[in-house]
């Protein structure tokens, strides 16, 4: 088992156990054998995670405290790491972590924590702790060795210069001039805005904006007015510098739907965007979706404008480059005092489709380890254009004599696209609902066709029985059989289709999810029993004008 302590370094008291996943309020008090009244009796919220091996502070009260050099203001809240001094108030009362493993020993007193081979003499002075924290050791004395500590930080150095060694070279860049002046583009269904002094690079950092770069002051999910904002983490802006100091271009890619719904005017997004990108306090580049389509994540249109026409003639080194954003796919509890789930796994999608490394911002800013987290269940990189077109696959899809085939599946499933080609072009009658108007016509089609000696094929959902039924009785009362091609499409394979029709053909119109959710609850699946001669399978598969479109389509579309 292990334990976590807060060990005062002053020795005021003896350390204070905080159990993972536990708020812990500290300040003035017993517990600390604090009096000063400008520390507040609820002065700090600690929340200790096991796993990452931190503690996360948040302040309570009115004075500052502060992680190192990050000092908080009321509701800020940072991470606290073993080797880092947290400060209670105004820059007193020294406090650092320990965890280590319960063996269940007599309690230490906190002169024994700092000085676990000698006891503490009246003069001495307490050591403190290193300022990063130390490399896990195989026991507890050779943590404790100064020398052991020493050999494995120049060993950890040596590794990081031979890993550097490897790494292939950054490309060469040429004396490239930054962007003169602040500037927003408007490209649609895209604005990109360019801060002063951005320069290309082939080291992209890119980051979602809500959640990840920023979050709510009033603690609610969506922002209450243009001013509810602050930086999520005390940590991002001092990272956002450290990049743009190894020579990285900081790009932002939000998409803001509400801006195309009338819920957002985008002068007053564009104010918000300056806002936090002069708070920064670095040069930023960003990238505003303001609707759906290509542009929007995780779809790779922002992304694909950045590398061909907003980044000079530069080439972006996928493999030098990250993304982080919080949309990240994590389930419920995905770490203590995280007990909702992400609303969405559209940003790890949008490094999965760029084929760029993604990190959350707990990972990337606070350095947590890696949480669970599910992809979607339908996805399109595994779709296969040679795959079986039916099941079985000696099917005929055609007869020589007349009959009625019926449709079934989802909207978006492929139906109008298969039977146009394989059934329609070979002479079958076509009766479709949506051009007819009812079903009534479409049955009236059906007779007319099959009394004229020809087949003909019905292209609508027909999710269950009654529907199916007007059909049956048709052909079998004017004494032809009647076959059921069933399109095996899910769902989110009919969601995904929908979406790329919408991107891919101006003239569709989108099938919104009522329909397709509409359709699931009342299918029942075919059966030979209903009355139809032979029930074939037929298997969505795409095929593509152009290398452009098929790729479109293999990119996840939907969070």
């Amino acid at each position: 088992m292990m334990r976590c302590l807060l060990i005062s370094q002053d020795q005021r008291h003896d350390p204070i156990h905080l159990p993972d996943g536990v708020m812990v309020i500290l300040g003035r008090g017993p517990k600390t054998l604090i009096t000063d009244k400008k520390c507040s009796r609820t002065q700090v919220e600690l929340l200790a995670n096991y796993a990452y091996r931190s503690v996360r502070v948040t302040q309570r009260g009115i004075n500052p405290t502060s992680v190192e050099e990050i000092h908080l203001h009321c509701g800020d809240s940072t991470t606290l790491q073993e080797g880092e001094t947290l400060c209670l108030v105004n820059g007193l009362y020294h406090y650092c972590i320990r965890f280590e493993q319960d063996s269940r020993s007599p309690k230490k007193t906190v002169r024994e924590y700092f000085s676990p081979r000698r006891p503490v003499k009246e003069d001495d002075n307490v050591a403190q702790p290193p300022k990063r924290p130390r490399p896990s050791s195989p026991s507890e004395d050779e943590d404790d060795d100064p020398s052991v500590v020493e050999k494995l930080r120049q060993l950890q150095e040596m590794a990081a210069l031979v890993e550097q060694a490897q790494e292939p070279s950054p490309q060469a860049l040429p004396d490239l001039p930054s962007h003169p002046h602040d500037s927003w583009e408007d490209l649609g269904k895209l604005l990109v805005f360019t801060k002063k002094g951005v320069t290309p690079s082939a080291k992209i950092a890119g980051f979602d904006l809500d959640g990840t770069i920023i979050t709510t002051q009033s603690g609610k999910v969506f922002p209450t007015g243009p001013e509810d904002w602050k930086i999520l983490y005390p940590e991002v802006p001092r990272k956002l510098k450290q990049l743009l100091s190894e020579g990285y271009k900081v790009v932002i890619f939000t998409n803001q739907l509400g801006i195309s719904r009338g819920r957002l005017r985008p002068e007053v997004f564009k104010a918000k965007l300056e806002a936090v990108v002069e708070r920064l306090g670095i040069p930023v580049q960003a990238f505003v979706a303001t609707g759906s389509g290509i542009y929007r994540k995780p779809v790779l249109g922002m992304w694909d404008h950045l590398c061909k026409k907003a980044n000079g003639d530069l080439s972006v080194s996928l493999s030098q480059s990250v993304y982080v954003g919080d949309a990240a796919g994590r389930p419920p509890n995905w770490a203590p005092g995280q007990k909702k789930k992400d609303f969405s796994c559209s940003d790890r999608l949008f490094a999965l489709n760029a084929g760029l490394p993604f990190k959350t911002p707990e990972e990337y800013f606070l350095g947590w380890k890696e949480a669970p987290f599910s992809l979607p269940a339908f996805d399109p990189r595994a779709l296969d254009p040679k795959a079986q077109l039916s099941d079985p696959p000696d099917a005929s899809l055609t007869s020589s004599s007349p009959e009625l085939v019926l449709a079934v599946g989802f909207p978006a499933a492929g139906k109008s696209t298969f039977v146009k080609q394989h059934l329609v072009a070979a002479g079958y009658a076509y009766a479709n609902r949506d051009i007819l108007g009812s079903w009534q016509k479409c049955v009236a089609v059906c007779q007319s066709a099959l009394q004229a000696g020809k087949s003909v094929v019905v292209d609508n959902t027909n999710p269950d029985l009654e529907s199916r039924s007007r059909y049956i009785d048709c052909a079998k009362t004017l004494g032809v059989p009647c076959r059921c091609f069933l399109f095996t499409a899910s769902l989110d394979q009919a969601k995904h289709n929908n979406r790329f029709r919408e991107m891919t053909e101006k003239e569709h119109i989108p099938v919104n999810s009522i329909v397709l959710n509409t359709y699931k609850s009342k299918y029942v699946a075919p059966t030979l029993e209903e009355g139809f001669a032979e029930i074939i399978k037929i298997n969505f598969v795409p095929q593509f004008a152009n290398p452009e479109l098929e790729s479109l389509y293999h990119q996840f579309s939907e969070g």
